[in-house]
């Protein structure tokens, strides 16, 4: 597959130009190293050697062949992509080259799709040469480094061993799944416990559960929709607004709910949908991200469900449940069009035989009452199933229709001008909660349930107002058990300062930010090395080369992108931006590799001292920081060279500048700890072979950050204005 670099949109090898916006297609350029979180399959034939000692080495080639060609389909039907074959084993990434936030899903797909091949397969090998292949899978999710300077798709990680291990554990014929996998795909999946597999050179046992069965056409992980929704009152009232307006008028009405993922969308619509319950006719279609033949996908759905079809309906059956929606005035061709969205009918249409065809369809079922038709996910439609909508909005005639999607704002990217300069539509875009709402929000998922101060700080403090993030921050914790409900009470079993973040939501973001393309990457990894504010002028300094000149426009695709946004200047001339939610800063900064991160961090400090001019004094432990950062990373990659050193003596010095007690910081960056000139040197000492004293940079263990509480008097940029510590520090 091709991936546009201008909007993102995957498509066939052989297009020369991406579907979605006209851009140009070239194969993807070589990439250096990324760090990132893919879901791994490994998959074994056991009994090879008895196998072997039966046929002719000739037979045996065939008869493996065409194993390997059956499991290589059944993986990149679901947009895996084969790493290697070693020996009788397959081994394959899901998330590589680009990351999806199903990744995990269409790995235990394919692994389910794997094992139901090779049934079918082994009918034909004992046919024709009397043998049948029993295979072993494990599946496993982590983070890896994928990529190398020959641009390759190698990947490295712990999550690669796990993912043998697995396979090597598991019974003949079954699927073991690890258990990050497992907790992106509960949902859609029916799997059963295992003893914990015990590995060499893990201290904790590995879980482990046996795939039973994959639900199609389910999430990986459900959204709560049962619970109270709150802070939307006026979006419900618009999308009331338009649905009357429908009734009213007798017209079709197109309506588009615009944002970021797990704002509350489908909340919305769900609650929507509860209120015209009784009133109106509602189908439901969804665009699918990946598949052969999905450009009415959505359309075949809706057609399904008002025509009554069942999955196992004769062709002529299906023709016939379509022809009376359409009534009898109906010419027979568009029975026989929409008849072949189910391969039913021998019919080629034209893509305006098709629109006619839909119209007529939801214009008939409207005539017995209001319809509600809704469409999720349109930013994965195909160009073709937009252009559909925006036809049904346009030529509908007589009947009450609102035609209702919910889309991210990547759908903007493809339709800059999406519903606009049609008086019967309308787009709204969903911001992100309060913290009151979220706490309101809080109660309700709870029961009202007393829940710890501390829990709920630290929920308010990741979610920032994305309700998704809520849900899965409060589930992992009562998953993980670091919340136990005694009575109406819940507890913090534990330390709930060094939660990680839910791994839904680190799949969800990484997908997201996987999207841009190579310069987009750069800026947003650069951004995050600054803080979850940060200045233009911060981003040029960490640059070189041509990339300076394009910057703005770069930076604002990000903002359409709504990745990051404006934010309040404190240099005189110089354009401020922050991120729109601190774990989109996370996720950019830990996709960076520890290398690069390193050599930003030494620039950001130089460009702090250069605009802090003679009162660099001011951010002395703003300027230690980054270069305790920048000598940490290469403290971990290893071994420490005499820059590294330098750089770390650098920092001690800075922080020795400082009068300040140490602080204990939160906010944007993963540690912050103070050091003095001595730790800092005996640390640089030990790692050349030297003497040094017990205290050091490697035996401390950073600690946690809280929000900075100091007063911090404002520095000037040797050119004019301000600079206040929200501009460079990292506890902002």
């Amino acid at each position: 597959m091709l991936t546009c670099a201008n909007c993102g949109r995957e498509s066939p090898d052989d297009f020369a130009f991406c579907p979605a916006c006209a851009a140009p297609l070239a194969p993807l350029p070589a990439q250096h190293e990324t760090r990132r979180t893919v879901t791994v399959v490994f998959c074994d034939v056991t009994g090879s050697t008895a196998m072997g000692e039966r046929l002719d080495p000739e037979s045996l080639r065939r008869v493996m062949s065409r194993y390997f060609d059956e499991m290589r389909a059944a993986l990149e039907r679901h947009g895996g992509t084969v790493e290697k074959f070693i020996g009788d084993a397959v081994m394959a990434v899901f998330g590589v080259p680009n990351v999806h936030e199903d990744d995990a899903l269409r790995a235990v797909r394919a692994a389910a799709e794997m094992r139901e091949a090779l049934v079918a397969l082994n009918k034909e090998l004992e046919r024709d040469h009397g043998v049948s292949l029993t295979a072993r899978i494990g599946v496993n999710t982590g983070e890896v480094v994928a990529g190398d300077r020959q641009g390759q798709t190698l990947v490295t990680g712990d999550a690669v061993n796990v993912a043998a291990r697995l396979e090597q554990a598991a019974d003949p014929g079954s699927v073991l799944l690890g258990g990050d996998t497992m907790r992106l795909v509960r949902d859609a999946v029916a799997a059963e416990p295992v003893e914990p597999l015990v590995m060499k050179g893990k201290a904790d046992p590995i879980p482990a559960f046996r795939l039973i069965e994959v639900t199609t056409g389910v999430a990986g992980v459900a959204r709560r929709l049962d619970s109270p929704m709150v802070g939307r009152d006026r979006p419900l009232a618009q999308l009331r607004q338009a649905f009357d307006a429908a009734v009213a008028d007798r017209s079709c009405q197109l309506f588009t709910v615009l944002g970021a993922p797990g704002v509350g969308k489908s909340r919305l619509v769900a609650e929507f949908l509860g209120d015209v319950q009784g009133e109106a006719t509602v189908l439901r279609g969804r665009c699918l991200p990946y598949g052969e033949g999905i450009t009415f996908f959505p359309v075949g759905e809706v057609v399904k469900e008002a025509a009554g079809l069942e999955d196992f309906d004769a062709p002529e059956e299906i023709e016939r449940k379509i022809c009376a929606i359409l009534g009898d005035g109906e010419p027979g061709a568009a029975c026989a069009t929409l008849a072949q969205l189910f391969g039913a009918a021998d019919h080629d249409s034209a893509a305006e035989e098709t629109f006619y065809a839909v119209r007529r369809f939801l214009e008939s079922v409207a005539q017995a009452g209001p319809l509600a038709v809704v469409f999720d996910d349109i930013q994965w439609g195909e160009p073709t199933f937009l252009d559909l909508i925006e036809h049904i909005a346009d030529w509908s005639r007589d009947a009450p229709i609102l035609v209702l999607c919910m889309a991210r704002p990547e759908l903007l990217d493809a339709r800059p001008v999406w519903g606009g300069g049609k008086f019967n539509a309308a787009s709204i875009s969903l911001e992100r909660l309060s913290d009151a709402d979220c706490g309101e929000l809080i109660a309700n998922l709870l029961r009202r349930a007393s829940l710890p101060n501390e829990a709920r700080a630290r929920i308010l403090e990741a979610a920032e107002g994305t309700p998704l993030f809520v849900e899965e921050m409060l589930s992992m914790l009562i998953d993980d058990g670091m919340l136990v409900l005694e009575g109406d009470r819940w507890i913090a079993t534990g330390d709930l300062g060094g939660v990680s973040v839910p791994p839904t939501i680190q799949a969800l973001l990484a997908a997201r930010l996987d999207r841009l393309n190579s310069d987009e990457r750069a800026v947003i990894q650069r951004a995050a090395v600054a803080g979850k504010q940060f200045h233009l002028g911060a981003l040029t300094a960490m640059f070189d080369g041509d990339r300076v000149a394009a910057l703005r426009g770069i930076v604002m695709s990000l903002v359409r992108r709504d990745l990051i946004g404006p934010d309040r200047s404190l240099l005189v001339g110089d354009d401020a931006f922050r991120f729109r939610h601190l774990l989109i800063r996370d996720a950019a900064y830990e996709a960076a590799p520890k290398a690069v991160r390193a050599a930003l961090h030494e620039r950001y400090a130089a460009w702090i001292v250069d605009v802090a001019g003679d009162r660099v004094e001011e951010q002395e432990e703003i300027v230690a920081y980054h270069l305790e950062r920048a000598y940490r990373l290469q403290e971990e990659l290893g071994p420490l060279t005499d820059a590294a050193c330098e750089v770390g003596l650098r920092a001690a010095t800075h922080y020795a500048a400082t009068s300040l007690p140490p602080q204990r910081c939160s906010g944007t960056q993963p540690t912050c700890s103070r050091r003095d000139t001595r730790i800092v040197r005996a640390s640089c000492t030990r790692s050349h072979g030297r003497t040094a004293t017990r205290s050091s940079l490697a035996s401390r263990s950073p600690r946690p950050m809280r929000r900075c509480r100091r007063p911090q008097r404002p520095v000037k940029r040797r050119s004019g204005g301000s600079l206040g510590s929200n501009g460079v520090s990292p506890c902002s």
